[in-house]
């Protein structure tokens, strides 16, 4: 699953011996110098991953094999694949993790094919939304396929713990979705229910996809670790993602949450900080040509940087979870992208 294309890094720049920023113990210790680092070293896997990817959405029915491969074709920033092949390593699993990497994004891109259809979403990545090329039927039965693919691959290639722990995160997913249905337009939900939504909504796939790998090699104190990991890394992922709503070139109408009147966290501060804004939403729901008026107010009210502060201690939490496992390349990368998770919004 190659990532985006991003500027040349030296390989030999890959990984330093230092005592990295935010991770004690004992030496010795590898720090990866920044994120670029970690895709150059992940990319000969993930583009093994990739390619085990476009067989799996491939199916002897055209119409599935073509709504998936829509999807796959249409990008990504494959951050659970490479959560995979990195959690993997720190855990010390040896083998083929072709297909292991493979299970969260088939579940991911199944829950896209779903949740646009129930949003009503026009845009995905920047091209129109699978359901308004294929239909809607087509879509949802292509997403219940991904899904279905998924269960059958953790089984195969990661066992009875893989598979039983991939219930319960599509569970919560499950969840998760339904309690953001059900608190879609209700600006008064905490933001302890908040939190919770995005827990179930986003984090727990992202915490199987840390863990994955030690669950195929039966490490249960790694296993534990990066569940923890994930959990923090995906909750904070989540909120920079409500961040980059506020932002062009996301693929997605900026401002699309402050349009649907769906609370977030920026919205949470941005409430807080501009007068008569929460009165303004609960009346009725913005006007297309409003929207990018109130998406400047938040802007500039300092909601987004409130939000990000709060990403950035949920990304200090996971980083001390990564003291269970021993000094590695891994390890260290796992920091640094869960760091950039949050950064990459500034």
């Amino acid at each position: 699953m190659e990532p985006e294309p991003r500027r040349a890094v030296d390989p030999s720049s890959v990984v330093r011996r230092t005592e990295p920023e935010g991770l004690a113990g004992s030496r010795p210790r590898f720090t990866v110098a920044g994120p670029e680092a970690v895709f150059v070293r992940t990319t000969p896997a993930l583009r093994l991953g990739e390619a085990r990817l476009r067989e799996l959405v491939g199916s002897e029915v055209d119409a599935v094999a073509a709504v998936g491969r829509y999807l796959v074709d249409a990008g990504g920033k494959r951050l659970r694949p490479m959560l995979t092949v990195l959690g993997a390593g720190a855990a010390g699993f040896r083998g083929d993790l072709s297909s292991l990497m493979c299970v969260a994004e088939l579940i991911h891109l199944g829950s896209l094919l779903h949740d646009d259809v129930v949003d009503g979403a026009e845009l995905r990545r920047n091209r129109p939304a699978a359901h308004m090329v294929y239909g809607n039927a087509a879509t949802i039965l292509t997403g219940d396929f991904c899904l279905a693919r998924a269960v059958l691959l953790a089984a195969e290639s990661g066992g009875f713990r893989a598979v039983t722990e991939l219930g319960r995160a599509v569970t919560a997913m499950a969840e998760g979705e339904v309690l953001q249905l059900q608190r879609a337009g209700n600006l008064h939900t905490s933001l302890d229910q908040y939190l919770e939504m995005i827990d179930k909504k986003s984090a727990a796939l992202i915490a199987w996809a840390a863990a994955a790998g030690a669950y195929a090699t039966g490490d249960e104190a790694a296993a534990s670790a990066l569940e923890r990991f994930g959990r923090g890394v995906g909750v904070a992922f989540q909120i920079t993602d409500d961040v980059l709503d506020y932002s062009p070139g996301t693929g997605k109408l900026a401002g699309a949450d402050l349009r649907e009147r769906k609370l977030t966290l920026p919205l949470v501060h941005a409430m807080e900080r501009i007068p008569g804004l929460r009165a303004r939403l609960e009346a009725a729901a913005p006007e297309a040509e409003e929207l990018p008026g109130l998406v400047a107010q938040v802007r500039a009210s300092g909601a987004l940087e409130a939000a990000l502060g709060e990403a950035r201690a949920r990304v200090a939490d996971a980083l001390s979870c990564l003291e269970a496992l021993p000094p590695s390349e891994d390890r260290e990368s796992l920091a640094v992208l869960g760091q950039y998770l949050v950064e990459r919004a500034t």
